[in-house]
């Protein structure tokens, strides 16, 4: 009765070795699949956002608009200037800088939300999770810069 009860103790143990390296194998398998699901039907997108915000139709009002502000301020620097001295001129055009970065993001803030719509319901639409600029992906992953111009266009 004892030897009986090394050979089911023997087979058990072999057993659940068996069982244990059959889950490893089985968990190495299912995420060896996954590390190459990176193409046509990953969740990952990529958008060149450059691109986008080029064909923008709004941005050559805005760049017009700013290059207004531009020439604004270096007329207001240039009179001002003759009358201060090195420091006033410092500070006067930090002043000069901080007002044409708020004009910038006030000109450019609509259009970046824009973009980021058209993005993001193309994203909706084709079951994207993520959306990556394409600058920063190296490999893999759905471009859809093609589909977000139009939405944006509407061509």
């Amino acid at each position: 009765m004892l030897k009986l009860e090394k050979k089911q103790v023997k087979f058990i143990s072999v057993a659940i070795a068996a069982v244990f390296l059959l889950g490893i194998v089985g968990l190495a398998i299912s995420q060896t699949n996954k590390s190459f699901a990176a193409g046509p039907t990953s969740n990952v997108g990529v958008v060149n956002y450059q691109m986008i915000m080029s064909q923008h139709p709004d941005v050559a009002k805005a760049e017009e608009t700013m290059r207004a502000e531009v020439q604004q301020a270096q007329k207001d620097f240039e009179a001002k200037a003759a009358s201060m001295n090195d420091k006033e001129k410092q500070e006067y055009y930090a002043q000069l800088q901080k007002r044409l970065n708020l004009k910038q993001a006030e000109l450019m803030g609509p259009i970046n939300d824009k973009v980021t719509g058209a993005i993001k319901a193309v994203a909706d639409a084709k079951g994207l999770a993520v959306v990556i600029d394409k600058g920063t992906v190296v490999y893999g992953g759905q471009d859809i810069t093609d589909e977000v111009v139009k939405k944006i266009t509407g061509k």
